[in-house]
């Protein structure tokens, strides 16, 4: 019965670590989608920082391309 024990233990912990790991995952992803790591002012920061003044057409774009790059 011992080795019953080891694999109920075993198949147990494989079961957990996967359905954290996807839990996680999963979570994580729709994180970064209500949080972007990068939002308009951030982009408009630095065009002005590089000496340009971006138009509501250019940060439009860089915003779908950014969203389109998953």
């Amino acid at each position: 019965m011992a080795w019953f024990e080891t694999i109920s233990f075993l198949l147990g912990l494989i079961i957990g670590i996967l359905s954290g790991a996807l839990i996680m995952f999963f979570g994580f992803k729709k994180y970064l989608e209500k949080n972007p790591p990068i939002n308009k002012k951030q982009i408009k920061e630095m065009f002005k920082q590089m000496g340009r003044s971006p138009s509501e057409k250019q940060l439009q774009q860089i915003m779908l391309a950014m969203k389109n790059k998953k």
